[in-house]
């Protein structure tokens, strides 16, 4: 199963060149694989230093997948290319918003999932501009498609965002709002957020407390 993005299947583009994704790292759970949850890193940086903290966790029941984003030229940075999920100018709400590269990474997400055995439940996670990616995943599993309309078909059981934030907040609360169904499902969304002493959930997370040991 493939999810494209508007623009190529692989990446995004950027002045009309495709952008390739780096290499993926796999962390094999030492136990009964229960869940697999796609780990996205921050700005600038790569999948393999994640994947490293992540073998390190007590949780042997999960299959951790820790891709590495597109180098891209990054406005925020003046156009100096690095790792990147997607292009950002401005952290406010006001800026502009690349809807293209989110979507072009949260296929590329979905498509690492898709592959996953259908007894498993299946996450998305990340940090800072990581966990940007994971919370724009789960508004389109939320919606039951990508921003561009194309339809997300991956059942995510929970989404974990690290000092992160949502991309065209402002836009996606009102495409929500406007589906009964959409509303539904964000509502029941296992969700937990995190940002520095700062703690949020949902009720639904507390499922997930069986693969932690205790």
């Amino acid at each position: 199963m493939s999810f494209n993005s508007p623009t190529t299947g692989s990446g995004s583009r950027t002045s009309g060149r495709a952008l390739e994704f780096g290499r993926t790292h796999v962390v094999r759970p030492k136990g009964k694989h229960q869940a697999t949850i796609v780990w996205l890193h921050g700005l600038g940086d790569n999948g393999s230093s994640w994947s490293q903290l992540l073998e390190s966790l007590p949780l042997p029941n999960i299959k951790w997948i820790c891709p590495t984003a597109p180098t891209r030229p990054v406005a925020i940075f003046g156009g100096f290319p690095c790792t990147a999920w997607f292009d950002v100018g401005d952290l406010s709400e006001d800026g502009p918003d690349d809807v293209d590269g989110l979507d072009a990474s949260a296929a590329h997400v979905a498509n690492l999932l898709s592959t996953e055995p259908t007894d498993i439940k299946l996450g998305v996670g990340g940090f800072s501009m990581g966990a940007a990616i994971a919370l724009y995943s789960a508004t389109c599993c939320a919606q039951g498609k990508f921003g561009n309309g194309n339809p997300y078909r991956i059942n995510l059981s929970v989404v974990v965002g690290l000092s992160g934030w949502l991309p065209c907040s402002r836009s996606l609360r009102n495409k929500i709002e406007g589906s009964q169904e959409a509303m539904r499902r964000a509502a029941s969304f296992p969700l937990l957020l995190c940002h520095g002493r700062g703690l949020v959930t949902t009720p639904f997370l507390r499922r997930w407390m069986r693969f932690v040991p205790g």
